[in-house]
Protein backbone atom coordinates (compact mmCIF):
# COMPACT_ATOMS: atom_id res chain seq x y z
CA UNK A 1 0.00 0.00 0.00
CA UNK A 2 0.96 3.67 -0.61
CA UNK A 3 1.45 5.23 2.48
CA UNK A 4 2.71 8.91 0.47
CA UNK A 5 1.58 11.85 0.47
CA UNK A 6 0.99 14.71 -2.37
CA UNK A 7 1.86 18.16 -1.51
CA UNK A 8 0.07 20.87 -3.52
CA UNK A 9 3.12 21.28 -5.84
CA UNK A 10 2.90 17.85 -7.51
CA UNK A 11 5.63 16.01 -5.22
CA UNK A 12 5.30 13.12 -3.05
CA UNK A 13 6.35 13.46 0.57
CA UNK A 14 7.00 10.75 3.50
CA UNK A 15 9.19 12.66 5.71
CA UNK A 16 12.91 12.22 4.32
CA UNK A 17 12.58 11.03 0.95
CA UNK A 18 15.89 10.56 -0.39
CA UNK A 19 14.90 11.85 -3.71
CA UNK A 20 16.42 14.22 -6.56
CA UNK A 21 15.05 17.90 -6.31
CA UNK A 22 13.11 17.71 -9.86
CA UNK A 23 12.60 21.51 -11.71
CA UNK A 24 9.24 23.03 -11.39
CA UNK A 25 6.30 21.82 -13.96
CA UNK A 26 5.95 24.43 -17.04
CA UNK A 27 2.58 23.75 -17.35
CA UNK A 28 -0.70 22.29 -15.23
CA UNK A 29 -4.06 20.84 -16.40
CA UNK A 30 -6.76 22.43 -16.47
CA UNK A 31 -9.89 21.58 -18.46
CA UNK A 32 -10.18 22.53 -22.00
CA UNK A 33 -13.20 24.53 -23.37
CA UNK A 34 -15.59 22.96 -25.57
CA UNK A 35 -19.23 22.44 -26.83
CA UNK A 36 -20.88 19.27 -27.26
CA UNK A 37 -19.97 17.18 -29.61
CA UNK A 38 -23.80 16.70 -31.26
CA UNK A 39 -23.71 20.31 -31.83
CA UNK A 40 -20.35 20.26 -33.94
CA UNK A 41 -20.93 16.90 -35.57
CA UNK A 42 -24.83 18.45 -36.86
CA UNK A 43 -23.26 21.56 -38.35
CA UNK A 44 -20.45 19.84 -39.74
CA UNK A 45 -22.86 17.39 -41.59
CA UNK A 46 -25.19 19.91 -42.67
CA UNK A 47 -23.04 22.73 -43.08
CA UNK A 48 -21.55 21.44 -46.65
CA UNK A 49 -25.40 20.31 -47.65
CA UNK A 50 -26.42 23.52 -46.92
CA UNK A 51 -22.84 25.48 -49.03
CA UNK A 52 -23.66 23.07 -51.84
CA UNK A 53 -27.87 23.95 -52.29
CA UNK A 54 -26.58 27.56 -51.57
CA UNK A 55 -24.11 27.71 -54.30
CA UNK A 56 -26.52 25.44 -57.18
CA UNK A 57 -29.45 28.48 -56.12
CA UNK A 58 -26.69 30.82 -56.40
CA UNK A 59 -25.41 29.22 -60.00
CA UNK A 60 -29.25 29.03 -61.39
CA UNK A 61 -29.96 32.52 -60.59
CA UNK A 62 -26.78 33.76 -62.02
CA UNK A 63 -28.38 32.31 -65.94
CA UNK A 64 -31.93 33.76 -65.52
CA UNK A 65 -31.80 36.84 -67.59
CA UNK A 66 -32.07 40.32 -66.11
CA UNK A 67 -30.02 41.64 -63.41
CA UNK A 68 -29.43 39.10 -60.92
CA UNK A 69 -25.87 38.06 -61.76
CA UNK A 70 -24.25 39.84 -58.80
CA UNK A 71 -27.28 38.22 -56.29
CA UNK A 72 -26.21 34.52 -58.10
CA UNK A 73 -22.33 35.08 -58.18
CA UNK A 74 -22.62 35.82 -54.28
CA UNK A 75 -24.68 33.36 -53.28
CA UNK A 76 -22.09 31.15 -55.14
CA UNK A 77 -19.17 32.43 -53.40
CA UNK A 78 -21.34 31.97 -49.94
CA UNK A 79 -22.35 28.48 -50.61
CA UNK A 80 -18.30 27.40 -51.36
CA UNK A 81 -17.71 29.34 -48.15
CA UNK A 82 -20.13 27.57 -46.31
CA UNK A 83 -19.26 24.44 -46.89
CA UNK A 84 -15.18 24.91 -46.63
CA UNK A 85 -15.86 26.24 -42.98
CA UNK A 86 -18.42 23.25 -42.21
CA UNK A 87 -15.85 20.68 -43.72
CA UNK A 88 -13.40 22.09 -41.34
CA UNK A 89 -15.57 22.01 -38.63
CA UNK A 90 -14.88 18.28 -38.58
CA UNK A 91 -11.41 18.78 -37.28
CA UNK A 92 -12.85 20.35 -34.21
CA UNK A 93 -14.70 17.04 -33.38
CA UNK A 94 -12.75 15.03 -30.91
CA UNK A 95 -14.03 11.10 -29.82
CA UNK A 96 -12.86 10.98 -26.11
CA UNK A 97 -12.81 7.01 -24.90
CA UNK A 98 -13.29 6.13 -21.23
CA UNK A 99 -9.95 5.99 -19.34
CA UNK A 100 -8.28 8.24 -22.13
CA UNK A 101 -7.28 12.19 -22.60
CA UNK A 102 -6.79 14.29 -25.13
CA UNK A 103 -4.63 17.80 -24.68
CA UNK A 104 -5.57 20.02 -26.72
CA UNK A 105 -2.96 22.75 -28.25
CA UNK A 106 -3.33 26.54 -30.29
CA UNK A 107 -0.43 26.82 -32.45
CA UNK A 108 1.78 24.84 -30.00
CA UNK A 109 0.54 26.65 -26.91
CA UNK A 110 -1.29 24.49 -24.42
CA UNK A 111 -4.72 25.46 -23.91
CA UNK A 112 -6.71 23.00 -21.67
CA UNK A 113 -7.24 19.02 -21.30
CA UNK A 114 -10.56 17.08 -22.17
CA UNK A 115 -11.16 14.19 -19.93
CA UNK A 116 -15.34 14.24 -20.44
CA UNK A 117 -15.58 10.72 -22.80
CA UNK A 118 -17.57 10.88 -25.83
CA UNK A 119 -17.97 13.57 -28.60
CA UNK A 120 -16.49 17.18 -28.07
CA UNK A 121 -16.58 20.17 -30.27
CA UNK A 122 -13.43 22.76 -29.83
CA UNK A 123 -11.81 24.99 -31.81
CA UNK A 124 -11.22 23.36 -35.30
CA UNK A 125 -7.89 25.44 -35.42
CA UNK A 126 -6.78 23.62 -32.47
CA UNK A 127 -4.80 19.63 -32.66
CA UNK A 128 -4.60 17.49 -30.18
CA UNK A 129 -2.95 14.19 -28.67
CA UNK A 130 -4.35 11.38 -27.03
CA UNK A 131 -2.80 10.14 -23.63
CA UNK A 132 -4.16 7.16 -21.56
CA UNK A 133 -5.13 7.74 -17.79
CA UNK A 134 -5.33 3.97 -17.00
CA UNK A 135 -3.82 2.36 -13.76
CA UNK A 136 -0.76 0.33 -15.75
CA UNK A 137 2.29 -1.97 -14.01
CA UNK A 138 5.64 -1.33 -15.06
CA UNK A 139 7.84 -4.57 -13.75
CA UNK A 140 11.53 -3.64 -13.59
CA UNK A 141 13.83 -6.34 -15.52
CA UNK A 142 16.15 -8.58 -12.61
CA UNK A 143 18.58 -5.96 -11.46
CA UNK A 144 22.29 -6.85 -9.53
CA UNK A 145 23.23 -5.24 -6.94
CA UNK A 146 24.88 -4.88 -3.96
CA UNK A 147 22.90 -5.17 -1.11
CA UNK A 148 23.41 -2.75 2.78
CA UNK A 149 26.35 -5.38 3.15
CA UNK A 150 28.08 -5.49 -0.03
CA UNK A 151 26.47 -9.14 -0.82
CA UNK A 152 25.74 -9.06 -4.33
CA UNK A 153 21.32 -9.99 -4.59
CA UNK A 154 19.05 -9.61 -7.51
CA UNK A 155 16.10 -7.62 -7.13
CA UNK A 156 12.39 -6.90 -8.89
CA UNK A 157 9.69 -4.45 -8.44
CA UNK A 158 6.65 -4.04 -9.99
CA UNK A 159 5.11 -0.44 -10.19
CA UNK A 160 1.23 0.46 -10.03
CA UNK A 161 1.09 3.59 -11.48
CA UNK A 162 -1.31 6.33 -13.38
CA UNK A 163 -1.11 9.69 -15.44
CA UNK A 164 -2.38 12.19 -12.93
CA UNK A 165 -1.50 15.27 -14.62
CA UNK A 166 -1.57 15.02 -18.38
CA UNK A 167 -0.10 18.56 -19.34
CA UNK A 168 3.03 17.69 -16.89
CA UNK A 169 3.13 13.97 -18.52
CA UNK A 170 3.23 15.69 -22.12
CA UNK A 171 5.49 18.80 -21.74
CA UNK A 172 7.44 18.06 -18.53
CA UNK A 173 9.16 15.19 -19.66
CA UNK A 174 9.97 13.98 -23.21
CA UNK A 175 8.70 10.65 -23.07
CA UNK A 176 6.59 9.70 -19.99
CA UNK A 177 6.33 6.10 -19.99
CA UNK A 178 10.49 5.81 -20.57
CA UNK A 179 10.59 8.17 -17.80
CA UNK A 180 9.10 6.15 -15.59
CA UNK A 181 11.04 3.02 -16.30
CA UNK A 182 13.85 4.85 -15.43
CA UNK A 183 13.38 6.32 -12.45
CA UNK A 184 11.46 3.35 -11.13
CA UNK A 185 14.47 1.14 -11.68
CA UNK A 186 16.82 3.61 -10.13
CA UNK A 187 14.74 4.33 -6.93
CA UNK A 188 14.87 0.35 -7.21
CA UNK A 189 18.70 0.43 -7.21
CA UNK A 190 19.18 3.03 -4.42
CA UNK A 191 16.43 1.17 -2.22
CA UNK A 192 18.03 -2.23 -2.25
CA UNK A 193 21.81 -1.00 -1.59
CA UNK A 194 20.71 0.71 1.73
CA UNK A 195 19.25 -2.19 3.37
CA UNK A 196 20.48 -5.90 3.74
CA UNK A 197 18.78 -9.40 2.35
CA UNK A 198 18.66 -10.41 5.80
CA UNK A 199 19.23 -8.55 9.41
CA UNK A 200 22.04 -9.82 11.48
CA UNK A 201 20.02 -8.17 14.45
CA UNK A 202 16.23 -8.54 14.98
CA UNK A 203 16.05 -4.47 14.98
CA UNK A 204 17.49 -3.82 12.17
CA UNK A 205 15.40 -3.88 8.86
CA UNK A 206 16.03 -6.49 6.14
CA UNK A 207 14.88 -7.03 2.37
CA UNK A 208 13.47 -10.45 3.36
CA UNK A 209 12.00 -9.93 6.73
CA UNK A 210 10.73 -6.16 6.16
CA UNK A 211 9.95 -6.35 2.36
CA UNK A 212 6.38 -4.40 3.14
CA UNK A 213 7.89 -1.17 4.85
CA UNK A 214 10.91 -1.48 2.30
CA UNK A 215 8.19 -0.92 -0.86
CA UNK A 216 6.41 1.67 1.26
CA UNK A 217 9.45 4.25 0.97
CA UNK A 218 9.87 2.33 -2.62
CA UNK A 219 6.77 3.93 -3.48
CA UNK A 220 7.55 7.36 -1.77
CA UNK A 221 11.13 7.77 -3.53
CA UNK A 222 9.30 6.78 -6.61
CA UNK A 223 6.49 9.45 -6.66
CA UNK A 224 9.26 11.91 -5.98
CA UNK A 225 11.32 11.00 -9.04
CA UNK A 226 8.01 10.97 -11.41
CA UNK A 227 6.12 14.01 -10.10
CA UNK A 228 7.92 16.23 -12.78
CA UNK A 229 5.96 14.04 -15.22
CA UNK A 230 2.62 14.16 -14.05
CA UNK A 231 2.73 10.41 -12.82
CA UNK A 232 1.22 9.19 -9.61
CA UNK A 233 2.34 6.02 -7.98
CA UNK A 234 -0.13 3.59 -6.44
CA UNK A 235 1.71 0.64 -5.55
CA UNK A 236 4.84 -1.02 -5.95
CA UNK A 237 6.01 -4.84 -4.35
CA UNK A 238 8.98 -7.06 -5.03
CA UNK A 239 8.60 -9.55 -7.44
CA UNK A 240 12.37 -11.13 -7.22
CA UNK A 241 14.45 -11.42 -4.13
CA UNK A 242 17.41 -13.76 -4.12
CA UNK A 243 21.22 -14.10 -3.91
CA UNK A 244 23.07 -13.42 -7.06
CA UNK A 245 24.23 -16.99 -8.41
CA UNK A 246 27.51 -16.92 -7.68
CA UNK A 247 26.88 -16.34 -3.78
CA UNK A 248 23.64 -18.52 -3.68
CA UNK A 249 25.11 -21.73 -2.77
CA UNK A 250 27.23 -20.30 -0.05
CA UNK A 251 24.49 -18.50 1.28
CA UNK A 252 22.27 -21.25 1.43
CA UNK A 253 24.64 -23.10 3.55
CA UNK A 254 24.96 -20.66 5.88
CA UNK A 255 21.12 -20.61 5.99
CA UNK A 256 21.27 -24.62 6.66
CA UNK A 257 23.68 -24.32 9.57
CA UNK A 258 21.96 -21.58 11.22
CA UNK A 259 18.93 -23.72 11.23
CA UNK A 260 20.63 -26.53 12.09
CA UNK A 261 22.31 -24.55 15.16
CA UNK A 262 19.14 -23.00 16.03
CA UNK A 263 16.88 -26.20 16.18
CA UNK A 264 20.13 -27.96 18.55
CA UNK A 265 19.74 -25.52 20.73
CA UNK A 266 16.44 -25.51 21.44
CA UNK A 267 16.27 -29.50 21.18
CA UNK A 268 19.49 -29.26 23.92
CA UNK A 269 17.29 -26.44 25.81
CA UNK A 270 14.09 -28.84 26.03
CA UNK A 271 16.19 -32.48 26.69
CA UNK A 272 17.74 -30.18 29.84
CA UNK A 273 14.27 -29.26 30.79
CA UNK A 274 12.92 -32.94 31.02
CA UNK A 275 16.31 -34.23 32.34
CA UNK A 276 15.45 -31.89 35.36
CA UNK A 277 12.17 -32.46 35.49
CA UNK A 278 13.01 -36.46 35.57
CA UNK A 279 15.59 -36.17 38.28
CA UNK A 280 13.48 -33.63 40.43
CA UNK A 281 10.50 -36.19 40.18
CA UNK A 282 12.33 -39.11 41.41
CA UNK A 283 13.85 -37.26 44.29
CA UNK A 284 10.71 -35.99 45.23
CA UNK A 285 9.06 -39.19 45.54
CA UNK A 286 12.17 -41.24 46.44
CA UNK A 287 11.39 -44.35 45.22
CA UNK A 288 14.75 -44.87 44.14
CA UNK A 289 17.65 -43.55 45.81
CA UNK A 290 20.21 -42.03 43.78
CA UNK A 291 23.58 -41.15 44.55
CA UNK A 292 25.60 -38.32 43.32
CA UNK A 293 27.27 -40.54 40.38
CA UNK A 294 24.00 -42.69 39.29
CA UNK A 295 22.35 -39.43 38.83
CA UNK A 296 25.81 -38.32 36.48
CA UNK A 297 24.84 -41.79 34.66
CA UNK A 298 21.38 -41.09 34.34
CA UNK A 299 21.54 -37.62 33.10
CA UNK A 300 24.08 -38.10 30.58
CA UNK A 301 21.71 -41.21 29.33
CA UNK A 302 18.68 -39.16 28.48
CA UNK A 303 20.53 -36.62 27.23
CA UNK A 304 22.09 -38.48 24.50
CA UNK A 305 18.65 -40.52 24.03
CA UNK A 306 16.86 -36.82 24.02
CA UNK A 307 19.72 -35.21 21.99
CA UNK A 308 20.31 -38.00 19.35
CA UNK A 309 19.16 -37.50 15.88
CA UNK A 310 18.94 -41.09 15.40
CA UNK A 311 16.80 -43.78 17.41
CA UNK A 312 18.70 -45.24 20.26
CA UNK A 313 19.95 -48.89 20.58
CA UNK A 314 19.24 -49.59 24.47
CA UNK A 315 22.05 -51.53 26.42
CA UNK A 316 21.26 -53.70 29.41
CA UNK A 317 23.10 -53.81 31.90
CA UNK A 318 22.96 -56.94 33.96
CA UNK A 319 25.77 -55.73 36.42
CA UNK A 320 26.19 -52.75 39.00
CA UNK A 321 27.96 -49.66 38.49
CA UNK A 322 30.46 -49.89 41.07
CA UNK A 323 32.90 -52.63 40.68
Amino acid sequence: MDHSTRRDDGSAGTGTVDAPQMPAAPVREHPAHSLSGALGLLLAAVGPLLGIGLALAGIAVGFNPGDRTALGVVMLVLGVLLAIAALFAWNGVKMVAPGEARVIQLFGRYVGTLRTDGLRWVNPLTSSSKISTRVRNHETAVLKVNDAGGSPIEIAAVIVWQVEDTAQATFGVDDYEEFVTTQAETALRHIATNYPYEADQSTELSLRDNAESITDQLSAEVNARVAAAGVHVIESRFTHLAYAPEIAAAMLQRQQAGAIIAARQQIVEGACGMVETAVARITERDFVHLDEERKAAMVSNLLVVLCGDRGPQPVVNTGTLYP
